[in-house]
């Protein structure tokens, strides 16, 4: 898998910087969710990027001939954008690692617009919109700082729980959410506020606190969490096959209220386009979740 352009502007924040502290500052996330994503993005690549000790940070050769080559690639990015935007026919649309990348041909064809993919992090619960790196953003809700944005649903489908093939309820076609509420969970980064609370299932657990037993910030680091047996994590029905994995499976969970997909917009956007994408999108068949096959 290629890196995102969002593992680029994480690296060279951190190049540029030589302080993780420093460069998440200017990232506006938290250190330990840059410091997790460069050592993806250095698994990703099977390359060492920086020597790091208690006191400095420094570039490795394989990391400043990246930096040259990632500087590049961002600014034709921007120049492209610019270009893009300019001749405004396109739109940029923010999409979670989670939603599938297939959604973006859905989408412009419903629409009847040209799109631009913006990859957004959880860290980044408004998946771009916060930064104006996206127009508009496929987001589950609930939004944090719902005030900053309009949103319309989309589709509603209910939430499933993956947990290993050797967890005591697996072999259940349906497991109550009652009965997963003592489970260590897999949380998303602390970022993601609102979105970390829905997935966590605290919209139904009556004040008790979950149980965390691992952060994730990425799909890859929650399948990782769940294999190793830190916990369990619940997921959208239509994301369910993104995560079949040997030795892990999942199950529809009840007791819980459905998820919402929706497309959301910034509040003081008032541009027409937005809002007719936004209408075509939910006419247009979008909110039909797929088939899902029956619990194996």
């Amino acid at each position: 898998m290629d890196p995102h352009l969002r593992d680029l502007r994480y690296f060279v924040a951190v190049a540029e910087e030589l302080h993780f502290t420093n460069a998440a500052q200017r990232l506006h996330i938290a250190q330990p969710t840059l410091s997790r994503q460069i050592r993806q993005l250095e698994r990703q690549l099977d390359v060492v990027l920086f020597d790091r000790n208690q006191r400095s940070v420094a570039l490795t050769v394989a990391g400043k001939e990246l930096l040259e080559g990632a500087r590049k690639i961002l600014e034709l990015w921007e120049t492209t954008n610019v270009t893009l935007q300019e001749a405004g026919e396109v739109l940029r649309v923010g999409i979670e690692s989670t939603l599938g990348r297939g959604l973006l041909n859905d989408l412009e064809s419903a629409s009847g617009y040209r799109l631009a993919l913006h990859a957004a992090s959880w860290s980044d619960p408004s998946s771009g919109l916060a930064s104006r790196q996206a127009d508009l953003a496929l987001v589950w809700l609930p939004l944090t700082d719902p005030n900053r944005y309009r949103w319309q649903v989309l589709r509603t489908e209910p939430r499933w729980v993956l947990l290993p093939e050797t967890h005591p309820r697996a072999g259940q076609d349906t497991i109550d959410f009652a009965d997963l509420t003592d489970e260590p969970f897999i949380a998303l980064p602390a970022e993601a506020g609102a979105m970390r609370d829905f997935w966590l299932g605290n919209d139904a657990r009556r004040g008790r606190s979950a149980k965390i037993g691992a952060e994730a910030a990425t799909p890859e680091d929650r399948l990782e969490a769940v294999g190793l047996g830190l916990g369990v994590c619940l997921l959208a029905e239509s994301n369910v096959p993104m995560y079949r994995w040997p030795g892990l499976t999942a199950r529809p969970v009840t007791g819980l209220a459905p998820c919402e997909l929706a497309v959301a917009w910034r509040a003081d956007d008032n541009r027409p386009m937005i809002l007719e994408f936004a209408g075509r999108a939910a006419a247009g068949g979008f909110g039909k979740p797929p088939a899902m096959p029956a619990a194996s």
